[in-house]
């Protein structure tokens, strides 16, 4: 009976320590299942963050990608731009001369054509010297030279059009008259589409030189000059009623009036030169001519004007100011 009794002490001993094994398993397994799980949710987060982050990676290598695409594109259509732009520099630069229509000079070729022969050229009025009896004189200039057309048949309703800027188709004969290259009398013209005004240009430098005359009829300044004693045809200063010099004779000689021409007597460099207001130009009403009127001898001038030729250089001036 103690035996029996031993021996189910003993099994029931060994059936308890069974069962506390069996839930320290369970619990270990749990304790291991458990923790299993938590490293898989850690996982998968890191799965999900690097997912994230490579998403933003591509995202943003797609941005970059995108803005790389346009600043090639920006940077292809400036060069493309800047390459026409470019070409459209270097077609004018290849042209030189403005371009003409064909049949018509270049003002190059218009130089150099023979005396008395036919010419054809496109210009653009600068100014109107006069018109009557359906005849005009105008001075017209292009980007390359001047052009001075004496009596070109006109009707009073043409003129009347050929305001400065105006373009123009001339044909006529080139010719010289005292040193003045000019188209003659009876030239035809017709009004074209175009507007330019020649920029002034200075011309004070070339006086005295043989230089001076390759600018025949454009328009151009002279700075810095002294009024000088007109002369008579021996040298000797004219004198008013007064017995004083005077600083411009109404013609030439002094033989006219006001309205007529003004000459006066202008020097640089020990030099003097006679500049004209050609009164078809600018009239008795107009600044310059009575800017002339109150010149002194002595003055310092500035002035303006078309670089004609008469024995010599004899500019008709169309503004005379104090010299800055």
């Amino acid at each position: 009976m103690k035996k029996f009794s031993t021996l189910l002490l003993t099994a029931a001993l060994v059936f308890t320590c069974a069962a506390c094994g069996s839930e320290g398993d369970s619990q270990g397994s749990s304790d291991v299942n458990s923790e299993v799980q938590d490293s898989s949710e850690a996982s998968t987060e890191e799965e999900s963050e690097a997912q994230d982050s490579s998403e933003a990676d591509a995202s943003q290598e797609s941005e970059a990608q995108d803005s790389s695409e346009a600043e090639g594109e920006s940077e292809a259509q400036d060069s493309s731009e800047a390459s026409e732009e470019g070409s459209e520099a270097g077609t004018e630069g290849a042209e030189g001369a403005e371009a003409k229509s064909e049949g018509v000079m270049t003002y190059a070729e218009y130089d150099a054509a023979a005396l008395e022969s036919e010419v054809v050229i496109e210009t653009y009025v600068q100014a109107k010297q006069s018109w009557w009896e359906d005849k005009a004189t105008v001075y017209t200039q292009d980007k390359d030279g001047a052009y001075f057309v004496y009596n070109m048949v006109c009707s009073e309703e043409d003129y009347e059009k050929l305001v400065p800027g105006t373009k123009i188709k001339v044909t006529g004969y080139k010719t010289e008259w005292s040193g003045e290259v000019e188209i003659a009398e009876g030239a035809t013209f017709e009004i074209l589409e175009g507007n330019y005004i020649a920029p002034v240009e200075d011309v004070t430098s070339l006086l005295g030189s043989d230089d001076l005359i390759k600018h025949q009829n454009k328009f151009v300044a002279f700075k810095g000059m002294t009024v000088e004693p007109c002369k008579d045809a021996d040298g000797n200063n004219i004198k008013d009623a007064d017995g004083n010099d005077v600083a411009f004779l109404y013609n030439w000689d002094g033989s006219g009036q006001e309205g007529d021409d003004l000459y006066f007597n202008v020097s640089l460099n020990g030099n003097t030169y006679t500049f004209t207001v050609e009164s078809y130009l600018c009239d008795s009403s107009t600044d310059v001519y009575k800017a002339v009127q109150g010149l002194n001898i002595g003055d310092k001038i500035d002035m303006e004007g078309f670089l004609y030729w008469y024995e010599g250089v004899n500019p008709h001036i169309t503004s005379v100011k104090t010299a800055e």
